[in-house]
């Protein structure tokens, strides 16, 4: 895919080990436009490095196809079952390799951060999401009748466009030092 120079295309994952959501995502400026959305489906029944591969080879085939410049992919969350944790993380981690061998930045966001950077909230439903990216991106009634994974997938794409164009997001600091240190006119003494 052709994009011309002020264009980013940035790819969401959201991981899974059976059933992985995609979304693409053309930004130029503060203007987003869906360009695909989707999921990789595993076999279940397929070993579980058979499916880590399945996962490489889909997220590698959608590199070579769309050219991202970025990946945004979702952390795993803290649960209590161990064994889901170790799945989640390994097909994370398989995506995350696959762009790595691209040379493509990636970044990660947690659920709740994904979920406040398009609801407001970080404690929306999967529909809620799915509702307000297909009225921010203008996507047609007959795309959204796919599985709530594929929007996870733009959800967390949408999430990266959102932090990367936020000015506040540019100004982060790691520390009240730091920013003191970077901002010496913006600090008065008492």
């Amino acid at each position: 895919m052709k994009k011309d120079q002020s264009q980013k295309i940035i790819i969401g994952i959201d991981p899974g080990s059976v059933i992985m959501g995609y979304g693409i995502l053309s930004v130029s400026g503060k203007n987003a436009e869906m360009l695909s959305m989707g999921v990789l489906k595993m076999n279940k029944d397929a070993s579980p490095y058979e499916r880590l591969r399945k996962i490489y080879d889909g997220v590698s085939a959608l590199i070579r196809r769309y050219n991202p410049d970025e990946l945004a992919i979702e952390a795993p969350f803290y649960g209590k079952n161990i064994q889901s944790m170790l799945k989640l993380g390994r097909a994370q981690g398989v995506a995350i390799a696959a762009a790595l061998a691209s040379d493509i930045a990636v970044h990660e966001y947690a659920p709740m951060e994904i979920k406040r950077a398009i609801t407001g909230t970080g404690k929306a439903s999967k529909e809620q999401v799915a509702s307000l990216l297909q009225k921010m991106l203008h996507i047609p009634d007959a795309s959204m009748q796919i599985e709530l994974d594929a929007t996870d997938g733009l959800a967390v794409a949408f999430c990266h466009f959102v932090q990367s164009t936020s000015p506040l997001q540019r100004q982060k600091t790691s520390s009240w030092a730091d920013f003191v240190r970077k901002n010496p006119d913006k600090v008065h003494g008492l």
